[in-house]
């Protein structure tokens, strides 16, 4: 068992707000892949859709955001014809819907997505980097950890390649960085528990964390809501025992004061 504690922390919607480069990063995507065509009666604006903005916080993989873009854009589409409340509620189903209605897969959509982010990391660095703010609360806190001997890991459904560009960006240096490509968060959590004692566990994705509460193995971890993250607009109510949510004044609080 290593001694240092770890944090663990998501990254989109904890770390950094990067509504921006979501959609950017889905538009051009969609520009990338739908048919000539299908670009003669789809609209796809350069301001970030409203529709687009409130659907965020349903966004569990990147491919989701790639669909949302182009029902956003398609005027009769089923999220504009039934609305975000209809669309939001049928959320899983809807995707695959939209998926089928495409003619796309959740692999294609997720390799086309990092393909049109490293076009444009290579293309213009400083602009895709600009789409991203991260809060500042956050990465203040971050680095004030290291003289409370606590370490922090970074756990997302980001790939990893991204992650690390941004954090080298924001002049962060998480001990661990896990993505897409590690597995669950489940999984990896079960995995870290096993060398290290998890000093707590911040997310904005309230499911997520109720999925840490199901596993009895991860009992030992406490879990925090991000209240400055992408939340439902319920997520903050009747939240179980075993879920604090964490607000910026909180945060500044040495962790043990935490619970």
């Amino acid at each position: 068992m290593i001694e240092k504690p770890l944090l663990v922390l998501d990254f989109d919607g904890v770390i950094v707000d990067g509504i921006e480069e979501y959609w950017s990063s889905s538009r051009q995507t969609c520009l990338n892949i739908i048919s000539a065509k299908e670009k003669e009666i789809i609209f796809f604006p350069s301001e970030i859709p409203k529709v687009f903005r409130a659907m965020r916080p349903w966004v569990h993989h990147g491919w989701e955001m790639v669909i949302l873009a182009a029902e956003c854009s398609n005027k009769t589409s089923q999220l504009n014809l039934k609305g975000l409340e209809n669309f939001s509620k049928n959320y899983q189903l809807e995707c695959s819907l939209a998926l089928e209605k495409w003619g796309w897969t959740p692999f294609q959509l997720q390799e086309a997505l990092n393909q049109t982010r490293r076009e444009a990391i290579s293309n213009n660095f400083n602009q895709w980097l600009n789409f991203h703010q991260p809060f500042s609360l956050v990465t203040q806190r971050l680095q004030t950890l290291e003289k409370e001997g606590i370490e922090f890991a970074v756990l997302t459904t980001k790939s990893i390649e991204f992650t690390k560009k941004l954090l080298d960006c924001f002049d962060l240096q998480p001990k661990l960085v896990f993505g897409h490509e590690s597995g669950s968060k489940v999984d990896v959590l079960n995995q870290l528990i096993q060398t290290r004692i998890i000093q707590g566990f911040i997310e904005d994705r309230r499911t997520t964390l109720e999925k840490v509460l199901e596993d009895p193995k991860l009992k030992s971890i406490p879990c925090y809501l991000a209240n400055w993250g992408y939340l439902k607009p319920q997520d903050k109510n009747n939240l179980p025992s075993g879920i604090k949510l964490l607000n910026s004044d909180t945060l500044r609080e040495p962790i043990p004061k935490w619970s």
